[in-house]
């Protein structure tokens, strides 16, 4: 895919945007993302479902993450995928990319994220740096070896104050 970039040229900074996984031109680039990203080790998900980011080097799409509203654990979000392509690893995007997808949670009123890794001890160390927790669902959904993940999302918490700092 022409869009999606494949080379690091260049010193512009990354930016994240949340996306509309209705759109076609939108699902075409995600897809080819996921593909890039996951190759045969995951399926393509319903792009229609949940809320979608893509994160951008100049022009070019270069990684992308999804949740959706969790069907496991009640009052919250699943982070149900993140991919950054290859030549863009060590900038931090999977990071920042946990951190938007956490304030679109809070957005949503949810109390918490729940996800899952599988063989992935980048993605591993990415949820522990994050804040997440390793937890034992109830009800396991994946595989034998499968690491699952937790992190309470506390409402109205913001990186950002409006209020000053008390002396």
């Amino acid at each position: 895919m022409s869009q999606v970039m494949t080379n690091v040229a260049g010193s512009s900074a990354y930016r994240i945007r949340e996306v509309d996984g209705r759109d076609d031109e939108i699902v075409d680039i995600l897809t080819e993302l996921h593909r890039l990203t996951f190759f045969t080790g995951a399926s393509v998900p319903p792009f229609d479902w949940g809320h979608w980011w893509l994160a951008y080097r100049e022009t070019a799409p270069v990684a992308f993450a999804g949740v959706v509203p969790s069907t496991h654990v009640r009052n919250a979000g699943y982070f149900c995928r993140v991919g950054v392509l290859r030549r863009h690893w060590g900038h931090r995007l999977q990071l920042r990319l946990m951190r938007t997808v956490e304030a679109r949670a809070r957005r949503n009123g949810w109390s918490s994220l729940v996800s899952d890794t599988t063989g992935n001890v980048v993605s591993a160390n990415n949820f522990i740096r994050a804040g997440y927790r390793m937890y034992r669902p109830p009800c396991p959904w994946a595989f034998p070896d499968t690491i699952y993940w937790h992190k309470a999302i506390a409402l109205g918490a913001s990186s950002h104050s409006t209020h000053s700092k008390r002396r």
